[in-house]
C-alpha cells in the first residue's frame, strides 16, 4: 500500500466513517444536551479566537455534536492516527466538519504539531484527544500542552459526563450515549499557559490539566496514575 493511500484511506474506510456518522448523526437528534460553563469561556470563544479542546479519547463519538452545540459552525481540526481506523475516524469527524491532520504522537510527530500550529495561526480551534490514539486511558500526553504553549492559545480542558451509556471494550471505553439520554458538557477553566517553562513548572500544568479531565472518573485503568 502506497503512503499516500495510507494516509488518506481507502474507500472502504473512508466509507465506513460516513456510515458511521450517519448513525452518530440520527443517535444525536434524540439526545438532550446540558452545557456547564462557570467560567462563560462561550463569552470569549468565537471566529478568529483558536483554542486548543482536549477532551479523553472514549468520548469521540459524541465531542462533534456536543461540542458544535457549544462552539456553533466554525473552522476545527483535530489530529487523527495515520492507521486504518484513523482513516475510519478521519472519515466520521469530516462529516461534521472537522478537518484531520493525519499522524500521532509517535509517529510524524513533528509534521503533525506543526500542521496543528498551522491550523491554529489559521483560527481553527483544534480538537485534542490526550491518550489518543492508543492509551494509556486517562493519561495526557505533554504534546498539546507544547502545542497551545507553541501557539499562544489557551488550553480548554472538556469532560462529557452521560446519564446513560454503553461502554465498548476497547482501551478507550468509548461512550455511546443511549438514545434519548442526556449528554453534559463540563467546560473545565481555561489553561494559559507562559512561552517559558522549566522542566518542572510545564510538568505542573501538563498533571494540572490532567487531573481536572479526571473528575468524576471511576474506571481507571490499574496502571494509570490519578
Amino acid at each position: 500500500m502506497s503512503k499516500r493511500l495510507e494516509i488518506r484511506g481507502s474507500w472502504k474506510q473512508l466509507a465506513a466513517g460516513k456510515l458511521a456518522a450517519s448513525v452518530v448523526g440520527l443517535l444525536g437528534m434524540t439526545l438532550r444536551y446540558r452545557v456547564e460553563d462557570p467560567h462563560e469561556t462561550r463569552q470569549v470563544v468565537g471566529p478568529g479566537i483558536p483554542g486548543v479542546w482536549v477532551f479523553w479519547h472514549g468520548n469521540l463519538l459524541t465531542a462533534p455534536l456536543a461540542l458544535s452545540r457549544f462552539l456553533g459552525k466554525i473552522p476545527a481540526s483535530t489530529l487523527t492516527s495515520a492507521s486504518k481506523d484513523g482513516a475510519v475516524i478521519a472519515s466520521f469527524l469530516s462529516c461534521f466538519g472537522v478537518k484531520s491532520v493525519r499522524g500521532s504522537s509517535s509517529r510524524r510527530a513533528v509534521a503533525s504539531l506543526i500542521a496543528l500550529k498551522r491550523a491554529l495561526k489559521q483560527n481553527d480551534q483544534v480538537f485534542v484527544t490526550p491518550d489518543g490514539p492508543r492509551g494509556p486511558r486517562y493519561v495526557m500526553e505533554p504534546g498539546v500542552v507544547k502545542l497551545a504553549q507553541s501557539a499562544s492559545c489557551p488550553l480548554y480542558p472538556v469532560r462529557f459526563s452521560y446519564s446513560s451509556s454503553w461502554r465498548l471494550k476497547t482501551w478507550d471505553r468509548l461512550h455511546i450515549p443511549k438514545p434519548f439520554s442526556r449528554v453534559t458538557i463540563h467546560i473545565e477553566a481555561p489553561c494559559h499557559i507562559p512561552a517559558k517553562l522549566d522542566e518542572n513548572d510545564f510538568e505542573s500544568v501538563r498533571q494540572g490539566v490532567e487531573s481536572s479531565l479526571h473528575e468524576g472518573i471511576d474506571d481507571f485503568p490499574e496502571t494509570s496514575s490519578k
